[in-house]
């Protein structure tokens, strides 16, 4: 039974395009390739999302199926290919899955330092499972929510970003484009560090 809403769906679009690596790893991106490389790597990452997206949006119109876009490799390329394909976006998930049960634990031991971190992957795999376990509408809602909190600490974090730019905390000096100066920035480590961040950034 289809018992997910539109709100769900476009919610859950919307928060699985953001990807754990935006909150845990964005640091890592910028100390690595500087705030240009940084920037750089997103642009052409975004960029092929983007087309590859639209892509995918042309089958979805063009031939509608139940099914996952493996359904579209194996009609226009090769059984096979399909076949591969699905098993592949299988195991791509479940590797994300514990990669984001790792940075979940990152993440609390920042708050609670004494508390070991296999408590918190246990947890947040036990919730995943329970969302899982419950029906297709208590997903979904729950989903909708958690996509909600996602977008809007990505809106807050620009929001704060750019106080800390301008000056506008008090008794803090303004960031300005001094960060684009220090060092070897804008592109510390050349064009290599650009390409090897980019899987940070993809997994963003």
């Amino acid at each position: 039974r289809r018992e997910l809403k539109a709100r769900h769906l476009t919610m859950i679009a919307i928060g699985g395009s953001i990807g754990t690596g935006l909150f845990v790893a964005s640091g890592a991106t910028i100390s690595q390739a500087g705030p240009g490389g940084a920037l750089l790597s997103y642009i052409l990452i975004g960029l092929m999302v983007y087309f590859l997206m639209t892509s995918l949006g042309e089958l979805a119109a063009y031939m509608p199926v139940s099914g996952s876009f493996a359904t579209y490799g194996q009609n226009y390329v090769e059984e096979g290919f399909g076949f591969a394909l699905g098993w592949n976006y299988w195991y791509n998930w479940a590797v994300t899955i514990a990669v984001d049960l790792v940075a979940a634990q990152l993440v609390m031991s920042w708050w609670f330092p004494d508390t070991p971190g296999w408590i918190w992957s246990a947890l947040f795999l036990g919730i995943i499972f329970l969302l899982n376990y419950i029906s297709v509408r208590g997903f979904g809602e729950a989903e909708y929510w958690f996509s909600l909190i996602k977008v809007a600490t990505v809106i807050i974090f620009i929001v704060v970003g750019v106080m800390m730019i301008i000056g506008i905390f008090k008794g803090a000096q303004p960031a300005g484009w001094s960060n684009w100066t220090i060092g070897e920035a804008p592109f510390a480590g050349g064009f290599a560090a650009m390409i090897g961040v980019a899987m940070i950034v993809g997994f963003s």
